[in-house]
């Protein structure tokens, strides 16, 4: 058997649901203006959190953080969608698929290690609140959104390098939306036990372990909770907990029940109709989730623009 990769500069086809052309177009309206939904809400959470001096704070600086990461993913996969969905081919060339493949694992394992730091912060809010500033100084908030960063490059040129030197045959049909790690490994005309367990050590450590520790980090949070006797401070505590604990959900969820399952234990479909949910459902919910049950933020928006009018009119 042949396996050699082919050439390098190869397109790719990316497939999608190429089968069924009437859902295709239901799917990219809907992409499109979810896309248009995540790049205003990320945008404004933040510029509200450098604009309003009161968003100054560790949470609003991983929130701001969180937001830019959901920019990038949606930015690194979008686009070429819609180009595949609207145009008249669905190739991507080899290095477009390489660079796709790479941020969309570099910047998705960031989100599972900030998300993490995030469940952390709001522990040392809830549990230690005369403390906290001490804690959570910039410097450690810092460090920490710089290891998350650091984590997922690493994570990615780990997990890029071992899947792109399988061999492929020629095969050049990738049967999803974009090029994500489960298409690729179906493409290749190999098994590789090395990748299957690098690939599961992997989700131990960026999805089974930070998840384990934000369930922990909640579960002190809520003994917490329940001894606050202030009604005004106990809604803050679960407005703000409760977002983080939403987009957690969301995100740990669909990527889990994606990447820590058997490959071949459910249909193509439904592994695409999970990408869609992680890659441009999830970016879109989390600075909905975010503004919608949080007044600290929706208040620094009526600020900024009240200052804007105000100025506007002088």
């Amino acid at each position: 058997m042949d396996t050699n990769n082919g050439s390098s500069t190869t397109d790719f086809i990316l497939l999608g649901f190429s089968d069924q052309p009437r859902l295709e177009r239901i799917i990219s309206g809907v992409v499109f203006i979810f896309y248009i939904v995540t790049l205003v809400g990320n945008t404004t959470i933040i510029l509200v959190s450098y604009l309003d001096t009161q968003l100054h704070t560790p949470m609003y600086f991983f929130l701001s953080n969180l937001s830019f990461l959901d920019l990038c993913y949606a930015t690194s996969i979008i686009p070429q969608m819609l180009v595949n969905l609207w145009g008249p081919t669905r190739s991507i060339t080899y290095g477009g698929c390489v660079l796709q493949f790479f941020f969309a694992l570099d910047l998705g394992a960031t989100e599972c290690l900030l998300l993490a730091v995030m469940a952390y912060d709001r522990y040392a809010a809830v549990c230690q609140p005369l403390r906290y500033r001490v804690i959570m100084h910039p410097q450690l908030c810092q460090k920490m959104v710089l290891t998350a960063w650091l984590g997922g490059l690493g994570s990615a040129l780990t997990v890029c390098s071992l899947t792109l030197k399988l061999p492929r045959c020629g095969h050049r049909e990738v049967d999803n939306f974009l090029c994500e790690m489960p298409a690729l490994i179906k493409m290749a005309c190999v098994y590789s036990k090395v990748i299957e367990i690098t690939v599961f050590a992997l989700g131990v450590i960026f999805l089974l372990a930070p998840i384990s520790l934000i369930f922990i980090s909640y579960g002190v949070i809520t003994q917490a909770v329940v001894r606050i006797k202030s009604k005004a401070r106990w809604r803050k505590v679960l407005n703000t907990c409760g977002s983080h604990l939403t987009v957690v959900t969301l995100f740990y969820g669909t990527i889990i029940y994606m990447y820590m399952k058997p490959q071949n234990s459910s249909s193509q479909d439904e592994g695409k109709f999970l990408t869609l949910f992680y890659a441009i459902i999830t970016p879109t919910l989390n600075p909905l989730i975010y503004t919608l049950r949080n007044k600290d933020v929706k208040s620094a928006v009526k600020r900024i623009l009240h200052v804007e009018k105000w100025s506007a009119k002088s």
